[in-house]
């Protein structure tokens, strides 16, 4: 049975971007936000798009039911609550969590949605660039406990992602997102060292990451978020400084629950913690290497790397 109508909960920078991908593709789109600025905002701009009545039966004809909300516990209240969802959706309807959520929070919900004769797939999302989720080139990570549930989600998660990876077991797909969160923010850890260090020992930080990005140092920061940025000083991509905390709170989590000892989640959470006591509560992710600066004792020089500080280059 081919899936023609999908709900979606949770139109924030990430899910308006990721659900934009699904009208263009076909889809019929019913969307629901706590903000119905953004609802209104959201339908205005795409064909086959309408906004979600108020009420537990707003998504009765959705084949799929993508979530994108701040975490687990939140999916868990908008699903089961008190006002959850899960009452009024139609036999056979598959929930996808696209969240950043705790693996184990995910697959406790399973459980309990599979006691209501429903199936929970967690599709959590990255990206090799920036604003790659805005036109279809995103990786979903995939937990699911059948294949018969990835096989009928995967025309829709192949509309919102280049690369889909069904990861195994639910669940599967948020365990390979917050390893991946913690890869990424380990190195942020490192490069925002190594800007401060560099300039103190009379390197330009912009020059820096010319060479990192033609090197083994190159990574996400590097190439994007960095580069765009925090050097630039314009801290506008989108990621919560306070959702990379709570990301690396999931990565802690699941180093304990799989018993392997390392110090490194604590330690970036020291970091980061600090980086958001000089921060307004919404601040950019980019905005934690001011608190470098400030243990440091300067300011980073401002620039946009961009490879042009190369001295020569052979062609």
């Amino acid at each position: 049975m081919s899936v023609k109508t999908v709900g979606y909960i949770g139109l924030g920078k990430a899910g308006a971007s990721m659900a934009s991908n699904l009208p263009r593709s076909g889809f019929n789109l019913v969307v629901r936000d706590a903000d119905p600025a953004r609802e209104k905002e959201f339908a205005s701009k795409y064909q086959n798009v309408t906004i979600a009545e108020a009420g537990p039966n707003a998504f009765k004809d959705c084949d799929v039911l993508i979530t994108m909300l701040p975490q687990g516990k939140v999916v868990r209240e908008v699903v089961l609550g008190e006002n959850g969802i899960a009452k009024g959706l139609k036999k056979g309807c598959i929930i996808v969590d696209t969240s950043s959520s705790s693996p184990y929070d995910t697959q406790s919900l399973g459980k309990d949605l599979a006691d209501l004769d429903f199936v929970l797939v967690d599709a959590p999302v990255t990206q090799r660039r920036l604003h790659d989720t805005d036109i279809g080139e995103a990786t979903l990570m995939v937990g699911s406990d059948t294949q018969e549930a990835f096989d009928r989600v995967l025309p829709v998660l192949q509309a919102m992602a280049r690369w889909v990876f069904h990861m195994g077991k639910l669940g599967a797909g948020h365990a390979m997102k917050t390893l991946n969160n913690y890869t990424s923010a380990g190195a942020i850890v490192a490069l925002s060292d190594a800007l401060v260090a560099g300039q103190k020992f009379g390197l330009d930080p912009v020059q820096m990451i010319d060479v990192l990005n033609v090197g083994t140092g190159r990574n996400f920061s590097t190439s994007d978020s960095y580069a765009t940025d925090a050097l630039p000083k314009r801290y506008a991509t989108g990621y919560q400084l306070a959702l990379l905390v709570k990301d690396i709170g999931i990565s802690k989590e699941l180093f304990e629950m799989v018993n392997f000892e390392t110090d490194m989640p604590d330690l970036i959470l020291k970091y980061f913690k600090e980086a958001q006591e000089g921060v307004e509560p919404t601040a950019d992710h980019t905005e934690l290497l001011k608190s470098w600066e400030k243990r440091a004792g300067l300011t980073l020089k401002v620039g946009t790397p961009d490879g042009s500080t190369v001295t020569a280059l052979k062609e």
